[in-house]
C-alpha cells in the first residue's frame, strides 16, 4: 500500500518550518504547544529520544486541540504503534524499514521517513512513499545535494530536518521538491527550561514568516 499522502500534506503544507522538539520534562509539553501555536506553527514534533517523550505527546493531544502533534525518532513498529496510540497525527523516522512499512501501511496516521542516498529514495518510491524526511540536511549535502535529486526525482518532496536554522531555511525551502524544514531553533531548550514561552512564540511568529 502506498503513504498516506492525504493525509500529510496538509502538515507539511500548512506551515514551512516544523519544530522538532527534545522533551526532558513532560509538564512542558502543553505550555510549549500552546507558545508554538499562537506564534503560528501548531504542528511540532516531539521526538522519542527522552523517557517524557510519550507522556509529552499524549497531554498535547489531550490538552492543546489547536495543536497538531507528531512523533518522531521513530526506529520500530512498536515505537510507531506507542506514538499513535499516545496520540499522534503524523509519524515521522530517519529512515524506512519493511518493518515501518509494514506498520504504516492503512494506518490513518502518516508516516514521514527519511532518505539521503539515491538507492534509499529509490526503495521508497518502491514502496509508496513520495514525501520524505531528508535527515540529517547539513551534513547529507545541503540544499545543494536536494537540487540535484529533483532532476532524478522529481516526483519526490522532502522536509530537510539536521543543522537546519533561521540562517540557511530560506536556501531549501526555495527548491521546487521542498515543502516545509525541521528544526529545533524555534523552541531553544535553555528557553523551554526556563518556561520563557513568550519568547517561543515570538520565534515561532518569525519562523512563520520565512
Amino acid at each position: 500500500m502506498a503513504q498516506n499522502v492525504d493525509a500529510l500534506i496538509p502538515v507539511m503544507t500548512g506551515q514551512k518550518v516544523i519544530p522538532v522538539i527534545v522533551l526532558d520534562n513532560a509538564d512542558d509539553a502543553v505550555p510549549l504547544a500552546r507558545a508554538l501555536a499562537a506564534g503560528g506553527l501548531p504542528a511540532v514534533e516531539i521526538t522519542l529520544r527522552t523517557a517524557a517523550a510519550l507522556e509529552s505527546i499524549k497531554r498535547v493531544a489531550a490538552e492543546v486541540p489547536e495543536a497538531i502533534v507528531g512523533a518522531g525518532t521513530i526506529l520500530n513498529g512498536r515505537n510507531f504503534d506507542e506514538a499513535v496510540a499516545a496520540g499522534s497525527k503524523f509519524i515521522v523516522s530517519p529512515g524506512l524499514t519493511p518493518e515501518l512499512v509494514s506498520a504504516a501501511n492503512g494506518h490513518d496516521v502518516p508516516l514521514l521517513p527519511g532518505s539521503v542516498t539515491s538507492s534509499e529514495i529509490m526503495s521508497a518510491l518502491e514502496a509508496g512513499y513520495t514525501h520524505l524526511k531528508f535527515f540529517p540536511a547539513e551534513q547529507a549535502g545541503g540544499a545543494a545535494y536536494l537540487k540535484s535529486c529533483s532532476t532524478v526525482f522529481g516526483q519526490v518532496k522532502f522536509c530537510p530536518t539536521g543543522g537546519v536554522s533561521v540562517k540557511n531555511a530560506n536556501d531549501y525551502l526555495s527548491l521546487p521538491n521542498v515543502l516545509c524544514v525541521g528544526g529545533s531553533w524555534v523552541a531553544p531548550k535553555d528557553m523551554i527550561t526556563s518556561g520563557d514561552w513568550d519568547g517561543i512564540t515570538a520565534l515561532a511568529k518569525a519562523a512563520a514568516g520565512i
